[in-house]
């Protein structure tokens, strides 16, 4: 239980120090409201590394802890609505076995989008701005591939494979 409780500590603090990193320097793809999104390395990572509940919590306190640090009520409730949907695509598409980590990460990164789309509609009250999802589609399918391949990178080079055959 104590190393499990440590493992979730060490992916909670990764995924503070790589959103702190896109805090300070933001990878700017010249399309407003893009970004990187290094920390889903630790989310897609740690879905194939632990339970997804455990997964799920990190992903949630993480988006609460930097909103309360570096943003507002409205970067948080953006990024609650894309994280949750992002991590429940992912949940989904892993568990249906068809996809490979980098699809499960590119379906992540279009579901965030959405998320976060959805709710800049409902608090701008505006509909039009759904007319920018196609350019997020892509965005999101080309961060996602990238920290797939990551996540797919770290997780062969920690042999994560023979880890999470101790899980079940």
């Amino acid at each position: 239980m104590s190393k499990r409780v440590a493992r979730i500590g060490i992916f909670i603090a990764l995924a503070m120090i790589f959103s702190y990193i896109e805090v300070l320097i933001p990878f700017s793809f010249g399309i407003p409201g893009v970004k990187l999104g290094v920390a889903n390395i630790v989310v897609v990572t740690g879905l194939y590394m632990l339970k997804p509940q455990e997964v799920f919590f990190i992903s949630i306190l993480r988006i609460l802890l930097i909103g309360l640090l570096f943003g507002n009520v409205m970067t948080l409730s953006y990024s609650l609505a894309g994280g949750i949907l992002s991590f429940v695509v992912m949940y989904i598409f892993k568990k249906l076995g068809s996809f490979s980590i980098i699809g499960v990460s590119a379906a992540g990164g279009v579901f965030h989008n959405l998320g976060q789309i959805i709710v800049a509609a409902f608090i701008l009250k505006n509909e039009k701005i759904l007319y920018y999802f196609p350019v997020l589609i892509i965005a999101g399918v080309v961060t996602g591939i990238l920290i797939g391949f990551v996540s797919d990178k770290v997780i062969k080079t920690l042999k994560i494979q023979d880890f999470s055959e101790n899980l079940k």
